[in-house]
């Protein structure tokens, strides 16, 4: 079954997604497993009985190791993890620095790795690094963009954090930013 969200719902997620743009503190809880989310758009349904796929991306990278790999998607080829679960970043982190602070992270999930990223199909391990969050969690970067996952990505390939407010975008393979809308 699939639903609409509500005006409260476009609300909260619009609270969430400019605490994000602001810059923040920089602070961040550890990120939760991701949930569905109500979206903004009235083109993306919500799926309240679904977890997101997989359900805890951040807890599982945390707990083994993270490979990231180029998949082919409407938006052409860009960085997922081993799942196919689409990876973002935020044009406001600047020098490799996530600037997605407390609210933010619980929409914008950092990809955690205790050990050093693989390099899967695709993907140039030079441009593989990591930036330590302010509470102390290792995050991954690609070219310099601490990557994150969208919790309002329901299954493997979806794009549906493309372009939200105008800030958010998929990496490419070379570690530029894809800004073209799906």
């Amino acid at each position: 079954m699939r639903v609409r969200i509500g005006v409260l719902g476009a609300a909260l997620l619009t609270a969430a997604l400019a605490a994000c743009s602001s810059g923040g503190d920089g602070a961040a809880q550890p990120p939760q497993p991701a949930q569905p989310v109500e979206k903004a758009h009235p083109a993306h349904p919500v799926h309240p009985a679904e977890p997101a796929v997989p359900a805890a991306p951040a807890a599982e990278a945390a707990a083994s190791s993270v490979t990231v790999k180029v998949s082919t998607t409407s938006l052409g080829p860009i960085l997922t993890d081993k799942n196919g679960r689409t990876l973002y970043a935020l044009t406001t982190d600047k020098g490799g620095a996530s600037s997605c602070g407390d609210d933010c992270i619980n929409v914008w999930p950092a990809l955690i790795s205790k050990t050093p990223v693989e390099a899967g199909r695709g993907t140039s391990p030079a441009l593989f690094g990591k930036t330590v969050r302010t509470e102390g969690a290792v995050q991954a970067t690609y070219g310099e963009w601490p990557l994150y996952y969208y919790a309002g990505d329901m299954e493997s390939g979806d794009v549906d954090g493309q372009g939200v407010d105008g800030v958010w975008f998929v990496v490419g393979a070379d570690g530029q930013l894809v800004r073209t809308e799906s």
